[in-house]
């Protein structure tokens, strides 16, 4: 199934208010994301919705069932990373596609611009190589001049601009993942993998320092899930006498030192970067290790089905099926998702995403720890359970 993939093109005049009061968490105006379906809250639906495209199968139930009783347009059963981060800092963040059908909109909260199946690489170099994204064109890049254009739309001096986007809370993705994953499901051999790394982090970084000339102070910046503990790769590579497994976890060895190749390579620009802006802050935010906890130990975390077992899939060893996707008439759901790790394949139930979210957040997976330079995010109700802030659109 192909998507038109237009989606960030041809932005229309708009008239854009913003407030520069600091909101509830003290920290940040608003915040600024990025990336891939770890963190779409809502923007290829709006232009599948907008566009008439057939939609995938992410848009129906029992895709968002357990939080907002409907499909969203986010790849879990309920919320996604984002979505706990600004409800812990109070705020509201809307989806880019959305604001773009208002001809007047207030982004004072946020704005998000992450799409499904984006990539931080150009989709010509994913083309060049004969690799198909079905779902999107929108990379990093495209993300990002999107970007600029509504920031320029919004404050009327360079002066302006700096100030905006030095309180903002900026979020790099996740983004890099597809730049691995679809060349995996198309069948490229691990060599090719590695040689795409530089390149990814290249990119990434790229948009990083562009971000910080524009004025950005405060970015974090997410690694690479353990994309060896993936029940889409475990599937894939069952039976196959060429790989090796974690006797620990299940999970591929290979992959995931891939993983933590790319991590490893991205934590050493960061630091570079670090050291030519002594007085930004770069957070990275270690969401490999931040969910091997429950890898390692899912029965500590409710993981009562385990980790490696999707909730909603085609059957299997692992209840995943490429020709049978999660929301296929034929497909099945578990009555429990709070007991599984994995959702539909790729993506992560929203417990997941919760133990991640607080290990990160409002524990010690990120470098510098988050909670040091906003302690206001720390806020004491109980967002797991909470649902004023979060919008289903």
């Amino acid at each position: 199934m192909a998507i038109l993939n237009k989606i960030f093109s041809c932005l229309p005049v708009f008239i854009l208010l913003y407030s520069s009061t600091l909101h509830v968490n003290a920290c940040y105006t608003s915040i600024v994301s990025f990336g891939d379906s770890l963190a779409d809250t809502g923007n290829l639906k709006q232009f599948v919705t907008n566009s008439k495209s057939e939609p995938p199968h992410f848009l129906f139930l029992p895709y968002g069932e357990t939080f907002f009783h409907k499909a969203t347009g986010r790849c879990s059963n309920g919320r996604l990373i984002i979505d706990f981060i600004a409800e812990s800092l109070g705020m509201h963040i809307l989806p880019y596609e959305k604001m773009k059908m208002n001809n007047a909109m207030k982004i004072d909260q946020g704005v998000n611009f992450a799409v499904v199946g984006a990539t931080a690489l150009d989709s010509s170099f994913f083309e060049a190589r004969g690799v198909n994204n079905p779902y999107t064109n929108a990379s990093l890049n495209v993300q990002l001049q999107s970007f600029k254009k509504v920031f320029a739309s919004i404050c009327m001096t360079n002066s302006d601009c700096k100030n905006l986007l030095g309180s903002s809370l900026i979020l790099m993705g996740e983004i890099g993942g597809n730049d691995y994953n679809h060349p995996i499901i198309a069948g490229k051999p691990y060599d090719e993998l590695i040689s795409y790394v530089p390149l990814v982090i290249n990119t990434i970084i790229s948009a990083i320092n562009e971000l910080i000339e524009l004025g950005a102070q405060t970015l974090v910046v997410p690694g690479n899930l353990p994309i060896g503990c993936s029940t889409t790769y475990l599937t894939i590579y069952h039976g196959s006498d060429k790989v090796k497994y974690d006797n620990t976890t299940g999970c591929l060895v290979e992959l995931n030192k891939f993983a933590e190749y790319h991590n490893e390579l991205l934590q050493t620009e960061l630091h570079h970067i670090r050291e030519l802006h002594p007085n930004v802050n770069i957070i990275y935010a270690d969401y490999y290790n931040a969910a091997m906890q429950f890898y390692h130990y899912p029965l500590k975390y409710g993981f009562t089905n385990g980790a490696l077992k999707a909730c909603c899939g085609g059957g299997g060893p692992y209840n995943y099926n490429m020709l049978v996707a999660c929301a296929d008439p034929s497909s099945t759901t578990c009555d429990q998702p709070e007991t599984y790790a994995n959702w539909d394949g790729l993506h992560l139930t929203e417990t997941a995403y919760h133990v991640i979210y607080k290990s990160l957040f409002q524990g010690t997976y990120t470098t510098p720890h988050f909670n040091s330079l906003c302690p206001a995010s720390t806020i004491s109700q109980d967002i797991f359970t909470s649902s004023s802030l979060v919008q289903s659109f």
